[in-house]
Order: structure tokens, then C-alpha cells, then sequence
């Protein structure tokens, strides 16, 4: 099975948007100060990070194919 994908041209695109970019700083930076986060929040970090690391895939397989 094959599946086609049509990329934006717009590579910046393929970013978190900023106030979600923020959240999910917000959330590290008080993990890394030594304060837990709750299970909703552990929850929403990972989610959040899933999500930078598929856009990042996304944005490095399309500027191999573009070139």
C-alpha cells in the first residue's frame, strides 16, 4: 500500500505554532525546576512532543525530497 501526500511549499509550516510551542516550554521548564507535573500535564507534554518530533520528520523528509 502506497500513500500520497501533497507537502506545503511552505516549509515553516511544519513548526509548532508559537503559543503551543510556549505551552509545552512552560511545561519542561517547570519539570526542570524540579516540580512534577500532574498526570494531565505529563500527559500533554508527551502529546506535544510526539507532535514537534512528527512535524520535524515531516519537515526533514520534505526538504530531502524538494532538495
Amino acid at each position: 500500500m502506497q500513500i500520497e501526500i501533497h507537502m506545503p511549499d511552505d516549509l515553516a509550516r511544519f513548526r509548532l505554532p508559537e503559543g503551543v510551542q510556549q505551552r509545552l516550554q512552560a511545561l519542561l521548564d517547570k519539570q526542570d525546576q524540579g516540580q512534577p507535573l500532574t498526570d494531565p500535564e505529563q500527559r500533554e507534554a508527551e502529546g506535544l512532543v510526539n507532535l514537534a518530533d512528527l512535524l520535524s520528520l515531516l519537515r526533514l523528509r520534505t526538504e530531502r525530497l524538494i532538495g
